[in-house]
Order: structure tokens, then C-alpha cells, then sequence
């Protein structure tokens, strides 16, 4: 791997993918991105207005073009949206061009973190625990299908990932 190789964070919502990757990218010295910010710096909108305007469809085709785009840029380090695997392009790109890791929660711990966050319209259902849970069982394949490394979260703390990341890139990129 070359020291220009992106870092990618894949993983359900609320797996802490923006946390770990802010902290990862500081130690690193390297930029942090997260599709779904970006996308809303685009937009100049929430993600629910886009998901009330163009459905999941819409934003999925805007999510495609942004992960695209960044990850022509080098060295960064970039937290996906959680839906960002469903798209075989994005899995490909994702795969193809950096190092990409799985953040695996369990969706009772997730819907512990998200609950209170209105700003996940997939969670806006009688039973978000029941919907946490039908996503991780259909998205858990793809997250490993595109990772070259997962992290079983469940017991880890944001630093202790952060560590756990830096001792496995390290060995992909010796200094």
C-alpha cells in the first residue's frame, strides 16, 4: 500500500465511524471526510430534506458521486454513510482504493446511539431497534464483502479502535 492509501470507515449508523475517523485522521496527520457532511455541503440541505424531496433513490445517486469524487483525492480518511455498500459501484470504488475497515456493532448498542437523532430518516419507524436489526442482517454481508478489516466494536471504546487501526495500518505501511 502506498502512504497516499485512503482509509475508508464502513458500518451501520451510529457506529462511530465520523468519531473514529476524526481521531484516526488527527493521529495519522491525514484529512478527514464524511460523505454524508459533504453531501450536505453540496446540497446546501439536511439529509431528510433529501430524502423528502428525491426518496433514498436520489440520495444514494448524490452519495455515489461524493465518495467518486473524494476518494480521487489522496491520503484522506473517509467516514461513509451507512447505506454507502448498497451500491456495488461504491463497494468497488471503496475496495479498490484505499485500505477499508467495518466498524460492527450490535444494533441494540446502535439504537442506543441514535435513538434521539432525528437526523436519520431510515429510523423514523414505529421500531427502530427492529429496523437497526433488518439493516445490520441485510448490509453485514456487504460490509464484509468491501472490508479488508473489521472491527468488532461492541466492547471498544472510539480510542481504543483508533489504537487497534493504527497498530493494523502500520503494518500495511511501514514508516
Amino acid at each position: 500500500m502506498k502512504q497516499t492509501r485512503n482509509i475508508y470507515l464502513i458500518g451501520l449508523m451510529g457506529a462511530g465511524k465520523t468519531t473514529v475517523g476524526r481521531q484516526l485522521a488527527r493521529r495519522l496527520n491525514r484529512r478527514f471526510v464524511d460523505s454524508d457532511h459533504e453531501i450536505v455541503a453540496r446540497t446546501g440541505v439536511a439529509i431528510p430534506t433529501i430524502f423528502e424531496i428525491e426518496g433514498e433513490e436520489g440520495f444514494r445517486r448524490r452519495e455515489t458521486q461524493a465518495i467518486g469524487e473524494l476518494s480521487e483525492q489522496p491520503g484522506i480518511v473517509m467516514a461513509t454513510g451507512g447505506g454507502a455498500v448498497l451500491r456495488p459501484e461504491n463497494r468497488r470504488c471503496l475496495h479498490d482504493s484505499g485500505w477499508v475497515v467495518y466498524l460492527n456493532v450490535p444494533p441494540v448498542l446502535l439504537y442506543d446511539r441514535t435513538r434521539h437523532d432525528r437526523n436519520r430518516p431510515l429510523l423514523q419507524v414505529a421500531d427502530p431497534l427492529a429496523r437497526l436489526e433488518e439493516l445490520h442482517a441485510e448490509r453485514d454481508p456487504l460490509y464484509r464483502e468491501t472490508a479488508h478489516f473489521v472491527v468488532e466494536g461492541a466492547h471498544l471504546v472510539a480510542s481504543g479502535i483508533v489504537n487497534l487501526l493504527l497498530r493494523e495500518f502500520s503494518r500495511l505501511e511501514p514508516t
